[in-house]
């Protein structure tokens, strides 16, 4: 008798673990976005809410929208140089600093995704919502070109204006659609299930359009970076933050603080340097600014290094940048 026992229990097993395979949540089997949510979940992206549950028809919450969109487009600080420790509190009134997603707010802020600095992170995102955050954060990865279409829908007058564009930009690369219903529902909360659909649609869009021809490696000496912008915004009494700009000639190109120089004339001299591409990666030849943030005393005023002077004979030089050195930005990652 313990034959056909053990029999028994082996097949049991094996159905488990077949079931297991194929889906990656036991709630997911036959949701429309199974295969995505499942692709996600094995590159550590999402997660479930409990044990094998993924919720899909669940309303998305910010705690979790953001920490995905961030894991997902592998969102850094490492553009970034601190004076100290950033905290969620820093920049929002409402995200605690010792979460599990304080650490994504952060970076989320820093990597141009427009969050409302009033946000509480168990409030629920709309459609429209995490339409805009993902747009943003599909545009801090590259400049893409897009089909400048404009697609109506019924219900487009509901829509927040400062999210039509990235919405349209979603609907004509077909990361969003409408179901052929021809409403956005830009008001309705977005379901786990869509969210992580529009998500794993986002994240091939961008894989699909760097994946072109390498680069020209730069010639020995010379910096990739130029149009170098320097712009100042007061934190506190005592402390404001200085962002640097510059063109780039790819999006695998990246910008650091090298140095600050502090002079007799009580100017911080904020000195600059290329972060290199990544040799095994490919990227679009499309010019992309890229831009670095640091804190200074507001005792000092910030500026860039002066130019050499130039003829009138003589075309001006570009601004002159030190070395890459071995040294990179903090990079803080959930």
């Amino acid at each position: 008798m313990k034959k056909p026992v053990l029999i028994v229990l082996l097949a049991a097993a094996l159905i488990l673990i077949v079931g297991q395979t194929a889906w990656a949540f036991s709630d997911t089997k036959q949701d429309p976005n199974a295969d995505k949510i499942k692709a996600l979940k094995e590159a550590g992206i999402i997660s479930g809410e409990q044990q094998d549950l993924f919720n899909p028809t669940g309303k998305l919450t910010y705690s979790a929208g953001i920490s995905m969109i961030v894991r997902g487009f592998e969102l850094s600080l490492a553009h970034v140089q601190f004076i100290k420790a950033p905290e969620a509190s820093d920049y929002y009134t409402n995200v605690k600093n010792d979460m599990w997603y304080s650490n994504a707010f952060v970076i989320a802020h820093h990597n141009g995704i427009e969050i409302p600095k009033d946000v509480k992170p168990e409030q629920i995102m709309t459609r429209e919502e995490y339409a805009h955050y993902l747009f943003n954060a599909i545009t801090s990865r590259g400049d893409f070109a897009f089909i400048e279409i404009y697609q109506t829908f019924d219900d487009e007058s509901k829509v927040n204006e400062a999210y039509m564009n990235s919405i349209q930009k979603l609907l004509t690369t077909d990361i969003a659609d409408m179901k052929g219903t021809n409403t956005f529902r830009p008001k309705d909360a977005i379901t786990r299930s869509e969210s992580a659909g529009w998500l794993y649609d986002g994240i091939e869009f961008v894989k699909k359009h760097t994946d072109t021809d390498s680069v020209p490696d730069q010639p020995a000496g010379a910096s990739p970076l130029f149009d170098l912008q320097l712009s100042v915004k007061e934190v506190n009494a005592d402390i404001n933050e200085v962002t640097v700009k510059a063109q780039a000639p790819h999006p695998g190109y990246g910008i650091r603080i090298s140095s600050i120089f502090f002079d007799e004339k009580g100017q911080a001299v904020i000195m600059v340097e290329p972060v290199q591409p990544d040799p095994n990666k490919m990227y679009p030849q499309v010019i992309t600014e890229v831009q670095t943030v640091t804190y200074v005393s507001s005792k000092f005023k910030p500026v860039l290094p002066e130019e050499p002077a130039h003829t009138n004979d003589e075309a001006p030089a570009a601004p002159s940048l030190p070395a890459p050195s071995a040294t990179s930005g903090m990079s803080i990652m959930n």
